[in-house]
């Protein structure tokens, strides 16, 4: 996966999203605003999916070591 740049908000809400699933409380609140946060992103960035940013996100913030 090439090397897709991540802004910080998304990283955030993500981060947020994962706490909340980790403790067992993930609200829908939380999970639709970082879908929709990844939507309004890839809408307006060129050449990277929905998907890619998403996967990208999820593993910088779960898997910061790799």
């Amino acid at each position: 996966m090439a090397d897709i740049d991540i802004p910080q908000h998304l990283i955030d809400l993500e981060t947020a999203a994962w706490a909340e699933q980790q403790a067992g409380a993930l609200t829908l609140k939380s999970a639709a605003a970082v879908q929709a946060a990844y939507r309004e992103h890839a809408a307006v960035t060129d050449g990277v999916s929905r998907l890619a940013l998403e996967m990208a996100t999820k593993k910088a913030v779960r898997h910061p070591e790799g």
